[in-house]
């Protein structure tokens, strides 16, 4: 492995009620908040109301940027940070998924700088500071309660764009699952898939002697695989929730990947499908990956072989290295298609006619992508047509 040195200050409260830790927490800053959320389910299932509560009792000035969307957009992040200019906002706090968090990093980082916050994520200027923010997470999937990451979309150029800061830690989050109970089961088959998908793109790299983050990953995958037609099937059970909700985190807090990068290339071209047509991050990693996976396995094939025997014990006798490595590729199919993920762009209604589009998106910042397979624009041109 390489050497590297980590670091992340986020502090975690994990558990049911830990609501109760925001009160210590506000009271480690100013008394302009601003609270960001999305569309409105935390009206529904009643969290806004204790977060406005704590607010209260705290005699905090609460200001509100509501509408934050599922694939969010720079045009409300610069509504954000319009707001934390005339109102003086001395803390952010994020109430919702990751759409909402990685909405409110690009508001504090935009908050301390000049420059236009689609220049910070384009990384044509550089983040110097952010202001303080804090999460209340209400969905298990992109891992952002406790990363410095964020992906933006600008909906007028049809682009949208990971990147991060330093400076772009959420000070703290709170995880209770009992705020993850009322996700319907579609947005939480997504979110499945996009916690595998973080395991998944740390896996394939080329360095040597990882062997604990190998089996980090890899018991990463297989609670998922074990946990997740259980909490299908009982939406409402606190254990299977907090589970998942656990282990979302943990894929993409940096824990699993030190010493080594993995490859991100599914991302990026996921990034550049809903760029042009608004689909859900996780239902694109659905359709993607395995043809990605199969596309690249020639690259090192003992990776390959590796998982489908470690995750889905293949059974090797009498196959070669590549047809095993080809069996869990259909064996990942096969347990996303069980718990009802997407599995082609047609389910979205998305034909060849946009292909070329959508490539173009792919190298948009670059002209190549992905870590342990380079790929171009007729790389991606091959995948999203295996992917139809």
């Amino acid at each position: 492995m390489q050497n590297f040195t980590y670091h992340n200050p986020t502090k975690l409260h994990f558990g049911k009620g830990q609501l109760s830790q925001l009160t210590d927490e506000l009271s480690n800053f100013g008394q302009n908040i601003l609270l960001v959320y999305g569309g409105g389910s935390i009206k529904r299932n009643g969290l806004y109301d204790q977060v406005i509560d704590i607010l209260n009792k705290e005699n905090k000035e609460i200001f509100e940027l509501s509408g934050v969307e599922p694939n969010p957009r720079v045009t409300t992040a610069r509504k954000g940070v319009d707001i934390c200019h005339k109102e003086s906002i001395d803390f952010i706090l994020a109430v919702g998924g990751g759409s909402t968090i990685d909405c409110t990093k690009a508001i504090a980082a935009g908050a301390k700088s000049e420059a236009d916050i689609w220049d910070i994520v384009t990384k044509k200027e550089q983040v110097t500071g952010a202001l303080p923010f804090g999460t209340v997470l209400t969905l298990a999937a992109t891992g952002s309660e406790m990363n410095p990451g964020s992906v933006i979309t600008n909906w007028e150029t049809k682009e949208k764009h990971g990147w991060g800061s330093p400076y772009t830690y959420p000070v703290f989050s709170i995880l209770d699952p009992a705020f993850t109970k009322s996700v319907p089961k579609n947005q939480t088959v997504y979110g499945i898939v996009d916690i595998m998908s973080h395991a998944l793109e740390h896996y394939f790299h080329h360095e040597e002697n990882t062997i604990l983050q190998d089996r980090m990953v890899e018991g990463i995958l297989k609670t998922v695989i074990e946990t997740a037609p259980k909490l299908l099937e009982d939406l409402e059970n606190e254990t299977y929730r907090a589970t998942i909700l656990y282990n979302g985190t943990m894929a993409l807090n940096g824990m699993v990947s030190m010493g080594y990068h993995g490859d991100w290339a599914t991302h990026n071209l996921e990034h550049a499908v809903s760029a042009v047509h608004d689909i859900p991050h996780g239902g694109g990693l659905a359709i993607l990956f395995p043809n990605w996976m199969k596309y690249s396995i020639d690259e090192n094939i003992d990776r390959f072989k590796q998982l489908a025997i470690r995750l889905f014990d293949v059974e090797p006798e009498g196959k070669s290295d590549k047809e095993i490595g080809l069996e869990g590729i259909d064996r990942l199919r096969a347990f996303w298609n069980s718990i009802d993920a997407p599995a082609a762009l047609d389910d979205y209604d998305i034909t060849e006619d946009s292909i070329e589009e959508m490539a173009d998106r792919t190298v948009t910042a670059k002209p190549e992508f992905g870590n342990f397979k380079s790929l171009n624009r007729e790389d991606a041109i091959a995948i999203y047509k295996a992917s139809l």
